[in-house]
């Protein structure tokens, strides 16, 4: 008899961090007010908003460090406030500002961060030393900004924690230690990983993150990957054409349209301006019908560019605050 593979489809993973309706409350004030969040196995998730929209409370919820006052946090299932022990043997964390003991040397920092987890092993150690260009035997009360953010973050990355929760964790870091902050967690995530990212470096959340979740005043406005945020808003449009298009203006989906004959296109007293240019905000929805026009009008050059995250992050808080 020959065996035979079974139907039943795999069983989807849990969520590493799974909040649901959220609330936190001081006194008459709501830092939290039914926030959303949900961060899946293996993947980096950015947790953009500006200061005071409630990232801080999240993530102190998250590490036990402050209780809710409703809804329900879960990190791997279990409740981070009644189990913080031993769910902090799982992860790691990284604050945007890093306090260190002024008299120990930044080895012995190291040592005491990881020491939770069994202390970094010896060559990882050395290696991530030489990657972020940290002297370990300086003294914490002579580093730098960028230096003791760099001590909590080979101590985060050196360990093989499940979850690294990342708090502005580049602060203070030259541009070249962010390209090698940026590597190291795709090798951290590629080895199984998961990162909650919150930054206000929003190049840095678009280079890594699988999705984001946006938040505002306590509430999670929206969330997804880039690319569903980017297909449900509008793109920039830049086209050189022989003639000008038409049917453009008043076309729904179609906004920001500049029209204007190219410049020095035309030598002087030569008649017409040979060449049209131009620019436009344009919906998906109305995309076809706008690069048609743009064909028949004889195209030269033609752009088509998605917003960037900085674009969509700004666009959540011009107006009511969906997506649009």
């Amino acid at each position: 008899m020959s065996a035979t593979r079974s139907s039943a489809s795999p069983v989807n993973p849990s969520p590493v961090i799974e909040v649901e309706s959220l609330v936190k409350t001081y006194g008459r004030f709501n830092a939290l007010d039914g926030l959303d969040l949900r961060v899946e196995p293996g993947e980096v998730h950015g947790f953009l908003g500006p200061n005071g929209s409630g990232k801080s409370t999240t993530i102190r919820i998250l590490l036990g460090l402050a209780r809710a006052t409703g809804g329900s946090a879960r990190l791997f299932g279990r409740d981070p406030w009644a189990e913080a022990v031993g769910l902090h043997r799982r992860l790691t964390y990284v604050p945007g500002d890093v306090a260190l003991w002024p008299r120990l040397t930044g080895g012995q920092c190291l040592d005491v961060l990881s020491a939770g987890h069994g202390g970094i092993p010896a060559a990882r150690r050395a290696e991530l030393l030489e990657r972020f260009a940290l002297d370990p035997t300086k003294r914490a009360r002579d580093y730098s900004t960028g230096n003791r953010q760099k001590v909590a973050l080979v101590a985060a990355l050196g360990v093989q924690a499940d979850l690294l929760v990342l708090d502005e964790p580049t602060s203070g870091l030259d541009p070249l230690m962010e390209q090698v902050f940026q590597q190291v967690v795709r090798e951290r995530v590629a080895e199984g990983a998961t990162v909650l990212l919150s930054s206000h470096i929003l190049s840095e959340v678009e280079a890594l993150a699988d999705r984001v979740t946006i938040i505002r005043e306590g509430r999670t406005v929206t969330i997804g990957s880039l690319a569903e945020l980017r297909g449900a808003t509008s793109s920039h449009v830049h086209a050189v054409t022989v003639h000008a298009p038409a049917g453009l203006e008043g076309l729904p989906g179609v906004g920001g349209l500049q029209v204007q004959p190219v410049a020095g296109a035309a030598a002087p007293g030569a008649g017409a301006p040979r060449g049209t240019d131009t620019r436009c905000r344009v919906e998906p929805a109305a995309l076809p019908q706008v690069v048609g026009s743009l064909h028949a009008a004889g195209v030269q050059s033609l752009t088509v560019e998605p917003p960037t995250l900085d674009e969509l992050f700004l666009e959540q808080y011009a107006g009511s605050g969906e997506v649009r």
